[in-house]
């Protein structure tokens, strides 16, 4: 019986020796200068090519941005903005760094704004946007008009972005849910192309940011039955003022990393990491309070002193990390998988992508090993990383 039982465990191994090294051959052939790393469930290794160079993530780092806010934050952690009403009616607003203050979250935040002030003009709007410091400047953001370059803020709205359809000086909504303001006509029409497209907010002056969430939340307060009769500007919450209504995010932390994660949203991620610091160290918020933090849970779980993170986006090419260490942050992150994109096999990833940097790390769905980690660095070829992926889902 015995005998029987060693041949059979003897011709396994047999078996699984040729498949091992048939992948690891398919991998050297497509990739012979990338890195690829692969642990089972049990962080055994079972491919490493090139693992210990470190590499830049780009927006790979928004898995570990994720993982971070999970262990800080908690899944279930929802971002307020709070509104005080002041004399003569004038409505005080103070952010709170909400990342996904959208035009849908506007139009249910309105109503039940008017529900707690009542319907009488407001007479002028304040933003208290002292929650985010002045001089805050994340590393990678350049003063473009792209999206992705988008400033972070304590109150912006829809990603501190423009979405307008322009024709010469006639500049509209490009989305049905979002109404034109002054300032966004203004903002087009200086900056925007023709046709359709998405601007960030003009960098050179962060206030008009502000201002133009200020906008927005007075045309929704508009359509539901309310008005602003005065002008909408910046300034502090006065002291003893209690807020008459404190508004909670209706998406969750998680379903907010999901989105994140899913769309690469840059100014999400680093609203979430800029978060992170604040919640542990207190407010304003702080990127040297959030590296700090984050330097701080990498030791308490063992993750390698060679990890940096600068910013939480992934958009800073400063940013530098080891394969050992984003797979033992990958082993952490395994219960919030669902979180991330699926290939067809089951597998879930993120990409990352800047000149010349290529990423891609996640769980590949693996018929001898389950769910294992991988780790993918390649200097170009946004598609030769997901050839190696099928590789290791077929090898392993």
């Amino acid at each position: 019986m015995w005998s029987r039982l060693l041949a059979t465990v003897f011709a396994v191994l047999l078996l699984q020796a040729p498949a091992t090294a048939d992948v690891k051959d398919r991998v050297a052939a497509l990739a012979p200068s990338g890195l690829v790393f692969v642990l089972d469930e049990d962080g055994n290794e079972l491919l490493a090519q090139n693992a210990d160079k470190p590499f830049v993530p780009a927006s790979v780092a928004k898995l570990v941005t994720a993982w971070l806010a999970m262990e800080v934050l908690g899944g279930d952690y929802r971002f307020k903005t709070q509104f005080y009403l002041g004399e003569d009616r004038v409505l005080y607003v103070r952010g709170g760094g909400d990342p996904f203050l959208v035009s849908e979250e506007l139009a249910v935040l309105a109503p039940k704004l008017l529900e707690e002030t009542g319907t009488e003009p407001f007479t002028g709007i304040v933003v208290d946007a002292s929650y985010y410091p002045a001089e805050l400047s994340i590393p990678g953001i350049e003063a473009t008009d792209e999206a992705y370059d988008a400033l972070n803020s304590a109150l912006a709205v829809n990603f501190n972005t423009i979405n307008a359809r322009r024709n010469g000086q006639t500049v509209r909504s490009a989305e049905e849910q979002t109404p034109i303001t002054p300032l966004a006509i203004s903002q087009f029409r200086a900056r925007g192309p023709n046709g359709r497209s998405r601007i960030s907010l003009t960098q050179e002056d962060p206030s008009i940011g502000i201002r133009y969430a200020g906008e927005l939340l007075a045309a929704f307060i508009e359509r539901s039955g309310g008005s602003v009769e005065g002008e909408i500007s910046l300034g502090p919450v006065p002291a003893g003022l209690t807020p008459v209504y404190v508004h909670e995010q209706s998406r969750d932390l998680a379903e907010i990393l999901r989105q994140m994660l899913i769309g690469s949203n840059n100014y999400i991620a680093n609203q979430v990491f800029l978060e992170i610091g604040a919640q542990r160290e207190g407010g304003p918020v702080s990127l040297d309070k959030s590296i700090r933090v984050a330097r701080e849970i990498f030791a308490a779980h063992d993750v390698p002193d060679a990890m940096q993170l600068v910013e939480g986006s992934g958009i800073s090419r400063d940013n530098s990390f080891t394969a050992r260490g984003l797979a033992r942050v990958l082993g952490h992150f395994a219960p919030h998988a669902e979180l991330l994109r699926k290939t067809r096999a089951g597998s879930r990833y993120k990409t990352g992508t800047f000149s010349g940097v290529s990423t891609l790390a996640g769980y590949a769905r693996t018929a001898e090993h389950g769910d294992v980690r991988f780790v993918i660095s390649l200097n170009g070829g946004g598609k030769l990383r997901f050839r190696l992926l099928t590789a290791i889902e077929r090898g392993f």
